[in-house]
C-alpha cells in the first residue's frame, strides 16, 4: 500500500503548473488485498495490499477447484442492438489501441480478476473513486472490454446517475436507461443495448433525475441486480466518487466487490485515504493508480509489443 502513496506523495511535490500526461499508462499500479480469514474483524482499518501490475510479474492457476458456476443464457435477443465505433478521441484505449501499454494494462487487471473469481464468488464489480476526475469512467469501460474478450456476456452500467459520462464515450446520443426504468414500473429489465463494436451490453444512466439516491433506494435497483446477474458472466457498474455522496454505498450493497480508482497529480494521499476508509466495511478488490508517469514499464513493453 506504501507504493501507491509513494507515488500520490511523489506526483503532489511535482505538480505546480504540471499538465499531466492523457492515459500514457492507465491503471499502471493495480494493488489486490489478499483474501480476508472467514473470522477477520471487518472493522480493520489497514489491510495489507501487494503490488500487481509489474510486467515480469509471473501467474499461476489458482490451486482450488473453480466454484461451480451456472450457464448464463443469451440476452442478445432480448435487448437492441447499437453499432458503435469507438474513436481515439474517446480515451477508451483498450478498443482504439488494442496493442497499447495503457490496454495491456487492463489486460492484465482482467487476469486479475478471473482469478480471484476462481476462489470467491465474483460477478458485479464496482468501479469508484474518491472524487471526481479520477478516471473511473475510463477504468470501467476499457475493464468491461477486456472481460468481453472472452466471448463472456459483459454488462456495463453508467451507475452514475447525476454526472454520466459513458454513453458520451461510446459515442452514443440520448438514450432512456436506469433514470427511466426505476420509476417505471416495469417488471424485466428494459433499456439495455447490445454495443456491436465494443462487443458488450450497455445500461445507460438516462436522464439525470432530481432524486437520484431516492431512487435508488426504492428497492427497484435490488431487483433489476437479481434479474441481470442471472443474464450475465459480468457486472461491471460506473459509480459516482464515494465522497461526499452516498450513491457509492447503495451500490456496494448490491455489487460483490469494489475497485477504488487514484489518479497520479489529482489525488492527495490524506484523500485516498479517505476514500479507503469510507469503504473500510466494504469488499475492496483493490486500488487502480490511472494516468501513472512512470515511464520504465512503457520502454520495457516497447521491446515486446507486436509489431
Amino acid at each position: 500500500m506504501s507504493r501507491i502513496f509513494d507515488a500520490l506523495q511523489r506526483s503532489g511535490t511535482e505538480q505546480s503548473g504540471v499538465e499531466y500526461p492523457d492515459m500514457v499508462s492507465v491503471a499502471t499500479e493495480v494493488f489486490e488485498a489478499p483474501p480476508r480469514p472467514a473470522n477477520a474483524d471487518p472493522a480493520v482499518k489497514s489491510v495489507p495490499l501487494v503490488p500487481l501490475a509489474m510486467p515480469d510479474l509471473a501467474f499461476e492457476a489458482p490451486v482450488t477447484a473453480a466454484p461451480a458456476t451456472e450457464s448464463v443464457p443469451e440476452p442478445s435477443g432480448e435487448f437492441p442492438s447499437l453499432e458503435v465505433s469507438v474513436s481515439a478521441a474517446s480515451r477508451l484505449v483498450y478498443f482504439s489501441e488494442p496493442d497499447s501499454l495503457a490496454a495491456e494494462k487492463f489486460r492484465f487487471l482482467g487476469v486479475r480478476l478471473r482469478q480471484m473469481q476462481q476462489t470467491r464468488p465474483l460477478k458485479k464489480i464496482l468501479i469508484t473513486s474518491t472524487i471526481p476526475e479520477e478516471g473511473k469512467s475510463l477504468v470501467s469501460a476499457n475493464l468491461a472490454g477486456v472481460l468481453a474478450r472472452r466471448k463472456q456476456k459483459v454488462l456495463l452500467i453508467e451507475g452514475d446517475l447525476r454526472r454520466p459520462t459513458l454513453a458520451q464515450q461510446f459515442g452514443l446520443g440520448r438514450l432512456a436507461g436506469l433514470a427511466e426504468w426505476l420509476p417505471s414500473g416495469v417488471q424485466t429489465p428494459s433499456n439495455i443495448y447490445r454495443l456491436g463494436g465494443p462487443g458488450l451490453w450497455f445500461l445507460p444512466a438516462g436522464e439525470p433525475p432530481a432524486n437520484p439516491l431516492e431512487l435508488m433506494q426504492s428497492g427497484r435497483l435490488s431487483q433489476l441486480m437479481s434479474q441481470l446477474s442471472s443474464l450475465f458472466d459480468w457486472i461491471v457498474v460506473d459509480s459516482p466518487p464515494l465522497l461526499p455522496l452516498a450513491d457509492t454505498t447503495v451500490w456496494a450493497r448490491l455489487t460483490d466487490g469494489v475497485l477504488l480508482v487514484a489518479r497520479e497529480g489529482k489525488t492527495e494521499k490524506k484523500q485516498l485515504q479517505r476514500g479507503l476508509d469510507a469503504v473500510k466495511n466494504l469488499a475492496l478488490l483493490g486500488v487502480v493508480l490511472n494516468g501513472c508517469s512512470r515511464s520504465d514499464h512503457e520502454n520495457y513493453y516497447q521491446r515486446y509489443a507486436p509489431k
